[in-house]
């Protein structure tokens, strides 16, 4: 695993909603790179971009037409090796986002798909024989009748995604369209990707976010087809690009290890009850204090001891697929939730706006495929100057509509008030980096984490130096057995925690790092 994972703290950017150069409304690649001494003076030393390839846009960019071009409203190939060059400078690790499990219908390979006679990409998607029988693989159905071909194509979520063919676990031999993982076809895709991966890595990226990771290999319920694929495209990488770094989008760190990432995210499906902590009706870190962290710590534990510390799990405050962390979260809950999220093992990821309290906003139309999520990826607030500092563009051009409050937060305002959130994550972030022990690699022992209860407790270890970290959400002080000697104290939000007797009280809505 590359190094530099180990103190890793990344920065989420939706490309075409942080900065806007040439005011057509949409973020670029040069605005990326003028705001990346912001993101390093915050403290973060990895970018992950989303999606940034030429796209005609149904899904944000996530429906590829060409993996090695990237999209014009963003810049150039040039402009994009220009970024990785002046984060390379900053000290600044880059992700790109890498979407293999179906590109668009504009894909200049589906386009051949379509063709009824044979050719190299005949099998580069799931293609049944006969266009009435319905694949019945994929998260979204199928298309049907768009073509000379007989047969209905798989698609991925939207209509507009058909499913690359990366082959069977258990092929169907009454169904001879069902090729296994070593046929002709599906090993051709994975050529396909690594060639996409190579092309990348050799202008400059340091590795890979990947979207949907274990949706790869169809009829494949225990994953075994989808771990071995990645497992072949991993020798690749080990040979020719070692020091790439791959993140999945996968929710079940076990199997996304084995397959050979370097990180998983807990994501807010799947079994790492994730929601239950910032975003359901009762949040754990809501001051409300009817939230339950219980379940996600037993399901981290079982992951910890599955995983035997082979890679990173990532906690991350928020993405371009779910509510703003404020949506439900506000004033020092924040604060607090921020403790947790840069005191946890694993590489954090925070999104883009998160650490100055950016707000979802509500009842926009969708844009791009972006329905619900949308009010999650409105521009970024830099200031109090037309478009908040996003863009020239007339208000009417933007990609999507700003926060209408007139106070919305900004980096400027955040970055002007001494006891601001932008401040708090800021010392946080810089606390984690001076204490190994904090880091991606420190262990972790939780200490309270009781059902329905308040706070929550455990201590991060890495050689001799033990750090307990102590997070009360809670509006009142609550009490929980522990016989640790509280040493110095190397953060405090909020009073001190006192020991007495046994016990040590941790005063309301406060997070408290301690050497023991």
């Amino acid at each position: 695993m590359s190094k530099w994972l180990d103190n890793a703290i990344f920065y989420e950017i939706y490309p075409q909603s942080f900065k806007d150069t040439n005011g057509d409304g949409i973020g670029d690649f040069q605005g990326i790179i003028e705001k990346l001494d912001y993101i390093r003076e915050l403290g973060c030393n990895a970018l992950w971009i989303n999606p940034c390839f030429l796209s005609p846009f149904g899904d944000a960019g996530y429906d590829v037409a060409d993996y090695c071009r990237v999209a014009p409203r963003y810049g150039t190939n040039e402009d994009l090796k220009q970024l990785f060059e002046e984060a390379h400078k900053k000290g600044i690790h880059v992700l790109l986002d890498l979407v293999p499990g179906h590109t668009s219908i504009e894909h200049p390979w589906f386009i051949e798909s379509m063709k009824a006679d044979k050719n190299p990409y005949t099998d580069r998607y799931i293609w049944t024989d006969k266009v009435w029988e319905s694949p019945e693989v994929s998260f979204g159905g199928s298309l049907r009748g768009i073509s000379e071909r007989d047969g209905a194509v798989a698609v991925n979520f939207f209509s507009n995604q058909p499913a690359l063919n990366y082959g069977f676990y258990q092929p169907d031999p009454e169904k001879p369209w069902q090729q296994s993982i070593d046929d002709e076809g599906p090993q051709a895709t994975i050529a396909a990707m690594e060639d996409v991966m190579r092309f990348w890595l050799g202008m400059g990226c340091d590795g890979f976010r990947v979207d949907m990771a274990e949706s790869l290999v169809k009829n494949d319920p225990e994953k075994k087809g989808t771990i071995r694929v990645w497992k072949q495209i991993r020798e690749f990488l080990d040979k020719e690009f070692p020091d790439a770094a791959m993140v999945s989008e996968w929710g079940d760190p076990q199997r996304s290890l084995e397959g050979g990432f370097h990180m998983d995210f807990l994501l807010e499906f799947g079994t790492s009850h994730s929601n239950d902590l910032f975003r359901c009706k009762e949040p754990y870190f809501s001051s409300r204090a009817k939230g339950n962290i219980y379940d996600f710590v037993e399901s981290y534990k079982e992951n910890c001891e599955k995983t035997a510390g082979k890679g990173l799990m990532c906690m991350f405050s928020g993405n371009h697929d779910v509510d703003r962390l404020a949506r439900h979260l506000h004033g020092d809950e924040l604060k607090v939730a921020f403790a947790f999220i840069l005191s946890m093992p694993g590489a954090p990821f925070i999104y883009y706006g998160d650490e100055i309290g950016m707000r979802y906003v509500e009842g926009l139309k969708s844009v791009e495929g972006g329905y619900n999520r949308t009010g999650s990826r409105s521009p970024m607030q830099w200031d109090d100057s037309t478009n908040a500092g996003f863009s020239s563009a007339p208000a009417s051009d933007l990609y999507i509509a700003m926060d209408p409050d007139k106070d919305r937060p900004t980096a400027k305002k955040e970055m002007a008030a001494p006891d601001s959130l932008y401040h708090e994550v800021k010392k946080l972030i810089r606390i984690r980096q001076s204490h190994k022990a904090l880091q991606s690699r420190g262990k972790i022992t939780f200490v309270y984490a009781e059902k329905n209860a308040y706070p929550l407790a455990y201590i991060r270890e890495a050689g001799d130096e033990k750090i307990l970290v102590i997070i009360n959400a809670a509006a009142e002080a609550k009490t929980f057995v522990c016989d640790a000697e509280l040493k110095e104290a190397i953060y405090n939000f909020g009073a001190a925690a006192e020991v007495k007797n046994g016990k040590i009280t941790v005063p309301a809505q406060s997070a408290g790092f301690y050497r023991i």
